[in-house]
């Protein structure tokens, strides 16, 4: 099978599609025919070598870890699913034609693979960051670039529990905020004036990584109110860093009743081929998305 393979840790360039052997299901498991991989930031801070705080990654391997697809393999164990499948989920080195997932459900009615590609681990990062703040509904989140995957899943969520979030993002995604019900703002210069006027902050959580420790401690009074998944420097100044997956199969049943029922959408921005895993993760690390970025098998 082709997979998107890398040999040493660096840039874009070290992505190289390769002819690798092709996994099988374990106990537990279930083997897809990949339709679409989702592309997170993960994936480059992976692919750079970054400390992340998850278990060690062995040279060469491949990389991704969302992906929807047909089920063709079916482990021992599992019950419930069957060879012909829809399911979207998470697991290891989904950039390729098949992958093993160690944790799915079954993709909700009317959603296209790329789509239901784009969900594992962002709504598992929103549901376990909304968590880690403690902010409590009727209170306000604010939401240091709220447009991309993880930011879109978070202001959906928070609305859902009944959280007021006010969302920093760039001009160009003011609507798109808005529209998923954020009280939204754009970053830059005067951006912590702008966000005081719009009220009292009770939590912040930092997406992009972008040097706004400071400010959202500044703002909510208290670092532990504060949570990145950007910042690698964030315990420096007190300031939970969260890197590691919680329960993924919870987070795949909420995102599933979430999107049945409506109070869920994270549009795909674009979609790339295999071959073109470098440009995808040079377009995320560029930042400025709006939604989800995907790889089409």
């Amino acid at each position: 099978m082709k997979r998107v393979n890398i040999a040493e840790f660096g840039g874009p360039d070290v992505l190289q599609l390769i002819d690798a052997e092709e996994p099988h299901a374990g106990p537990g498991q279930v083997r897809v025919a990949v339709r679409a991989a989702g592309v997170n930031p993960v994936d480059w801070r992976i692919r750079e070598g970054q400390k992340l705080g998850a278990h060690p990654i062995t040279l060469p391997t491949g990389i991704g870890l969302d992906a929807a697809g047909v089920v063709d393999e079916v482990g021992d164990g599992v019950e419930g699913f069957a060879v012909g499948d829809r399911v979207f989920g998470e697991g290891v080195s989904t950039y390729a034609e098949f992958a093993v997932l160690t944790a799915w459900a079954r993709m909700p009615e009317g959603l296209t693979f790329e789509e239901a590609a784009g969900y594992p681990s962002v709504v598992e990062t929103a549901l376990r960051i909304i968590g880690q703040t403690g902010v409590q509904p009727g209170q306000t989140l604010l939401v240091s670039g709220a447009s991309g995957g993880v930011g879109s899943a978070v202001l959906q969520i928070a609305r859902e529990r009944g959280i007021t979030v006010i969302g920093t993002a760039g001009a160009a995604n003011q609507d798109y905020l808005r529209s998923l019900g954020a009280v939204a703002t754009t970053y830059g210069e005067g951006w912590v004036e702008r966000v005081r006027q719009l009220g009292q902050v009770d939590a912040a959580l930092d997406l992009a990584g972008s040097g706004v420790i400071r400010e959202l401690i500044e703002l909510t009074g208290d670092p532990e109110k504060v949570v990145s998944i950007a910042d690698l420097g964030a315990p420096d100044l007190g300031v939970r860093f969260s890197g590691v997956a919680g329960s993924v199969p919870d987070a795949l049943a909420v995102a599933a009743d979430l999107i049945s029922r409506g109070k869920l959408h994270i549009p795909v921005e674009k979609s790339y081929p295999l071959a073109e895993a470098a440009a995808a993760h040079i377009d995320s690390q560029a930042g400025h998305t709006r939604g989800r970025r995907v790889i089409a098998i």
